[in-house]
């Protein structure tokens, strides 16, 4: 994808037309959203003479201080499902900004952010991993408190393999700098924080995870998590989630929201700012078991829904969760929920 931008000051983006349906929805995307939002290019990774920029979308003022949930899809390039739930949400989220004004209002307390796709030239090679065959949630340096699985949990022997970590003591991703970048920017500073990373790949079952994925120790928010959850059982009784610690399965070198977490405590003042980093795994073992023919469609079929039906059954599960999410971090920053 060449990028064409006319003005740098602007927020008008004119892209030729790429060979990634979902780097394609996104602009779109843009174009109808910026009247309405702050759009940014974090990044553009540069693969096979093209240019993949790493969107970010912010609507509500800008105050980092004020609540917000933030939404992250992409990070593994195989797992398109995820970006694909979250640019149907915010389409539908800007749909409903050009009546609602009571939408419109909210925004005045409380922000939605998003990176739709880290990871663009991976999603573009059918790959988990980056360009440069790293994978992303395996990144950032920081080590697991207690043994991981084989290669699962992050390895440094070569970049051939899933699951490479990089090379020791080298920057890290341009990808999961941006990630750490935006979130020290526009996440961090706020009364209230969610940031909800949106994957598919584990399970039979939707699970939220919470930290951490480098240590079974217990998490110092976990009083804020039970409250959470307690919260989203009354007001949804029939949710589908598993709401868990990742760790409770396995533990991963270089998980780069334990990461994140860390440089927030760090902060003197980090216990006065909640931030809650959670990941949404899509329990993509039972569309499989509903079809399993679609694995002959190669690596994409453990990781991606093949049927449409199943798709938009998809995106319409997990609107609820994410308008949830938004309005918990607004109550929780009022004093309202715990």
């Amino acid at each position: 994808m060449n990028d064409q931008i006319e003005d740098e000051n602007t927020t008008s983006f004119r892209f030729e037309k790429s060979q990634l349906p979902e780097l394609d929805r996104v602009v779109h995307l843009v174009e109808k959203a910026k009247k309405f939002a702050a759009i940014d290019i974090l990044e553009t990774i540069q693969f096979r003479k093209s240019n993949f920029p790493i969107f970010s979308l912010r609507f509500g003022p800008d105050d980092p201080r004020l609540p917000c949930l933030a939404l992250f899809g992409g990070v593994h390039g195989l797992e398109r499902i995820g970006s694909q739930t979250i640019v149907s949400f915010l389409e539908s989220f800007v749909a409903r900004l050009e009546w609602d004004e009571d939408l419109l209002e909210s925004l005045k307390t409380v922000r939605l952010l998003s990176i739709p796709i880290v990871n663009p030239a991976g999603m573009y090679m059918g790959r988990r991993s980056n360009h440069h065959g790293v994978d992303l949630m395996r990144n950032a340096p920081i080590e697991a408190e207690g043994p991981t699985p084989f290669l699962i949990g992050g390895h440094r022997i070569t970049s051939r393999i899933p699951y490479y970590r990089g090379k020791k003591n080298e920057p890290m991703e341009l990808e999961s700098q941006a990630v750490i970048n935006f979130c020290e920017k526009e996440i961090l500073p706020a009364s209230c924080s969610i940031a909800l990373d949106v994957h598919s790949g584990f399970g039979m079952r939707d699970r939220l995870w919470y930290p951490y994925a480098k240590s079974t120790r217990q998490f110092e928010r976990i009083a804020e998590v039970q409250s959470l959850t307690s919260l989203l059982k009354r007001s949804y009784p029939n949710h589908i989630y598993v709401v868990e610690p990742q760790s409770q399965h396995y533990l991963t070198h270089g998980d780069l929201w334990d990461y994140i977490y860390e440089k927030h405590q760090k902060n003197p003042d980090w216990n006065k700012n909640l931030f809650l980093p959670l990941t949404l795994e899509m329990g993509s073992w039972l569309w499989l078991k509903k079809n399993p023919m679609q694995i002959l469609s190669g690596s994409l079929a453990v990781f991606h829904p093949i049927a449409g039906h199943r798709q938009k059954r998809i995106f319409r599960r997990h609107i609820a969760l994410f308008e949830f999410l938004w309005r918990a971090s607004k109550y929780y920053s009022a004093g309202k929920l715990i």
